[in-house]
């Protein structure tokens, strides 16, 4: 069970208990006889509760309960048996508004002559309990609901008060009080309460608590949607609960709902009631995203008892799509790209305890009200049962949308972030269609760096991915393109603001501004060439790579105080140092482009911060696999075999260092030597050097230093040291090669020095022609060189030789060649 629900509010426990301390003794068996007729009839943003329950002498009672204090309140009664349908109080507690079907079977009976409005709407005041307005009185029904003012306002000096009636138009009325009396309040003028007229022919309307915001559906839509309205009839959504009404809702009504979130997504949530012999089909629109996603599912299960609609629900970063008994779909509102991004659950996953009813709203964030029973509850994704869904995933998609959803709460739980790992290290070669390192470290690196404020989540990657091919069984999707809203609100803050930013990133190709490392890759490679590296080695550009470098690895050590168990950072990589630097470089260079309000030593530090936290992730799957096994900071002992533990870190090792190269991330300095002391332990020799050949282990001096020094010269050593120096690039080669005492060292030292004395005159007569070069070379330097400059010597205009007109430099380099052959016996 993926969601896990926690009671927020309870009626028989919250409310009845006060409810018999209230009734007198002599009417407990008639309160306990009617105690059904408890029923909660809105939520207020403040999340105070309001509910009605009947009395003991056949009246109808208002309580409000507060879950803060949790303590009860008796707000209003009226002396008969009322049906109300809609109620609400504004945030001072003065003011009580109430919608009511007045006219009861027996009154119908009693007034057949006479005409009664079917709801009556009032507005009454009550600190203390006063007078009584009529606002409607109509034959349709009306819902009300007080605006409250948000934290981040100022109190309204005024009340305001929406009435949204069936005959399909919400006014506003402007609601002034005066204090009259010592802690008496009263309505000013209530025979002229000024109103406005919010909309009109309405098709559907929704509110939203805890934002305070109305949205509502006209037919004349500025944003076209593919959804058929036309036969649904009137239907409001959040405006309380009204039982009655619920038991006699059509089973084909549509439902539709709108899902906001502080991050500025904007979702519209479509489905038909749902028909258990037949698929389901529902529909998602980004609007902030502009495309809509419909999904079918083929219904598995037909022993289910009918319900009337499919319940979404609110959790912030995602939308759930739940059908109870049948499945639960998670949707990824701010990536809804990929439908791997997605979880897609059924059977027992699938099934949220204590929620079984078809009658479910969610009033505000992580929330859920079931409106039946009363109850209202917190929802949240049960990261425990999201771990064990990872672990038995066999999907590649169920286990890429399972990683990323535990990812985004690993900032709630430190101890999240090490199942991944250990689930990581366990099934690397399980997963086939992405890389689990890869999207581990920038899904991890994306969440850490993009609070809920910036607008960073616009510019760097949240995933390795760039499509997704897969079918995830069950359910299928199509996408459509849809028209993007237009924005009228001026100044816009917050959700505004975000959903505003979203749009346009949509305009401007959002996937293009994600930061990506084939700029990085290409001057890394340049860089490490060795022409590059001498025209730039000593410049001030390479200087600011290796500063930026330093900067990293500083703001690093900051964050460890304690002694890492990996033996990291003990020596200088040039290559690592170097990418580090030049990542730093480039991601600032993107950062600063589209973040031109942000101050540059902002900046600065969110790309250090970045860097920095990308080589903390890799120490940290380090850190957990040197646990796992048990492996001590002495591993690099490179004369004992490894155990099967060590080759078990080898394989870990050689993936990260697979993840690094394809997304081209610097790792920690130390890594490669490391890696390789571990491979010389595990590896047979050919298997060795096959994978130094293929670039599967990278050769350091540090490595190489160690090996030459450590090792003795018994046979088998010989061979890997030989393999290894051979293999050496050539500026490692001249630093190591005196601490190996054996000929193939001297010679590698001996032709180093001639070629070093021979280079040096050659540079001073490079300049001078040579007209004709010898048809056949000799790889033998000394014999090159004199033969070069006998042809120099030969060349017009210089001193020529007297009687040598049968002798020149290629007669020369035959005798020097035939007389060599002659002294050693070959």
């Amino acid at each position: 069970m993926l969601l896990q629900l926690s009671a927020e509010f309870e009626p028989q426990s919250d409310v009845v208990p006060w409810l018999l301390s209230q009734t007198p003794a002599a009417a407990l068996d008639t309160f306990e006889k009617s105690s059904t007729t408890l029923y909660i009839v809105n939520v207020e943003r403040n999340g105070k509760i309001i509910y009605t329950w009947k009395g003991s002498g056949g009246n109808t009672c208002i309580g409000l309960y507060d879950p803060l204090n949790k303590e009860n309140e008796h707000l209003y009664t009226f002396e008969k048996d009322l049906h109300i349908i809609s109620c609400s109080i504004n945030n001072e507690k003065t003011l009580l508004a109430v919608s009511f079907l007045q006219s009861t079977k027996e009154e119908r009976v009693n007034h057949l002559l006479q005409p009664v409005s079917k709801c009556l709407t009032l507005l009454i005041e009550i600190h203390p309990v006063n007078n009584v307005r009529v606002l409607k009185a109509v034959d349709s029904c009306i819902r009300v609901q007080f605006l409250y003012p948000v934290a981040d306002r100022n109190p309204f000096p005024d009340s305001h008060l929406l009435l949204i009636s069936e005959d399909k138009y919400i006014e506003q009325f402007h609601i002034h009080v005066v204090t009259e009396e010592p802690h008496k309040v009263v309505i000013q003028n209530p025979g002229q309460l000024p109103r406005d007229r919010v909309a009109d022919d309405l098709i559907w309307a929704q509110w939203d608590m805890t934002e305070q915001r109305l949205f509502y559906i006209v037919p004349k839509l500025e944003v076209p949607l593919e959804i058929s309205l036309s036969d649904t009839g009137l239907k409001f959504v959040n405006f309380g609960y009204d039982y009655y009404q619920d038991q006699k809702m059509e089973p084909r009504s549509l439902n539709l709902q709108v899902f906001t979130s502080k991050t500025g997504s904007f979702c519209l949530c479509s489905c038909e009631a749902p028909d258990v012999s037949k698929d389901v089909t529902y529909s998602v629109s980004f609007l902030h995203k502009g495309y809509s996603k419909s999904f079918t599912v083929a219904l598995q299960r037909t022993d289910y008892p009918q319900v009337k609609e499919v319940a979404f629900l609110n959790l912030d970063y995602y939308v759930a799509v739940y059908l109870p008994g049948h499945f639960l779909h998670l949707l990824n509102t701010q990536h809804p790209d990929l439908m791997c991004y997605n979880l897609f659950l059924t059977g027992e996953d699938a099934q949220i305890n204590m929620l079984h009813s078809s009658s479910i709203q969610s009033p505000f964030k992580s929330a859920v009200w079931d409106c039946c029973s009363g109850r209202i509850f917190t929802v949240r994704i049960n990261e425990c049962s999201l771990v064990k869904f990872l672990w038995n995933s066999k999907l590649d998609s169920d286990r890429l949308a399972a990683l990323h959803c535990a990812l985004l709460h690993v900032r709630n739980t430190a101890d999240l972030e090490m199942q991944i790992i250990q689930w990581i290290s366990e099934n690397l070669s399980a997963c086939y269609t992405f890389d689990p390192i890869q999207e581990f470290i920038i899904a991890s690196l994306y969440w850490a760096m993009c609070p809920e404020t910036s607008k960073l989540e616009k510019l760097l990657p949240y995933t390795s991915l760039l499509y997704w091919n897969g079918i995830i069984p069950g359910i299928t999707c199509i996408t459509d393109i849809i028209s993007l809203p237009v924005l009228k609100v001026q100044n816009c803050k917050g959700f505004w603001e975000k959903l505003n930013l979203n749009l346009e990133c949509v305009k401007y190709a959002e996937p293009h501004l994600h930061y990506n490392n084939n700029v990085l890759r290409r001057e890394w490679f340049k860089l490490l060439s060795e022409e590059k590296a001498e025209e730039r080695g000593s410049t001030t550009y390479m200087k600011n790579i290796f500063e930026n470098a330093k900067k990293v690895l500083s703001n690093l050590a900051a964050w460890n105080v304690e002694e890492r168990l990996v033996p990291l950072f003990q020596e200088e990589d040039y290559q690592q140092r170097l990418l580090m630097g030049l990542m730093v470089a480039e991601l600032k260079d993107h950062l600063m482009r589209h973040l031109q309000y942000v101050e540059r030593k902002k900046i600065d530090q969110i790309v250090l911060d970045y860097v920095s936290k990308l080589l903390d992730l890799i120490c940290r799957i380090m850190e957990a696999v040197w646990r796992k096994y048990n492996l001590q900071s002495c591993i690099l002992c490179l004369g004992e075999r490894g155990s099967a533990a060590e080759f078990a870190a080898f394989h870990i090792m050689s993936r990260i260092l697979e993840a690094a190269n394809g997304m081209c991330l610097p790792l920690p300095p130390g890594f490669h030597t490391l890696h390789v002391g571990v491979g010389v332990r595990c590896l047979p020799l050919h298997t060795l050097l096959h994978y130094i050949d293929n670039g599967l282990l990278h050769l350091t001096e540090a490595c190489a230093m160690k090996l030459l020094k450590d090792l003795d010269n018994t046979e088998k050593n010989e061979k890997l040291k030989f393999g290894i120096f051979t293999r050496l690039p050539e500026a490692i080669g001249h630093k190591v090669c005196r601490l190996w005492n054996h000929p193939v060292t001297s010679n590698f030292i001996a032709r180093n020095y001639v070629k070093l004395l021979l280079d040096k005159l050659r540079n001073k007569q490079r300049n001078r022609p040579v007209a004709d070069r010898l048809s056949v070379h000799v790889e033998f330097l000394p014999l090159n060189y004199l033969v070069d400059m006998l042809a120099a010597v030969e060349e017009p205009g210089l001193n020529s030789v007297e009687g040598a007109d049968n002798v020149n430099a290629k007669f020369v380099e035959e005798a020097a060649l035939k007389q060599t052959t002659l002294l050693l016996e070959l």
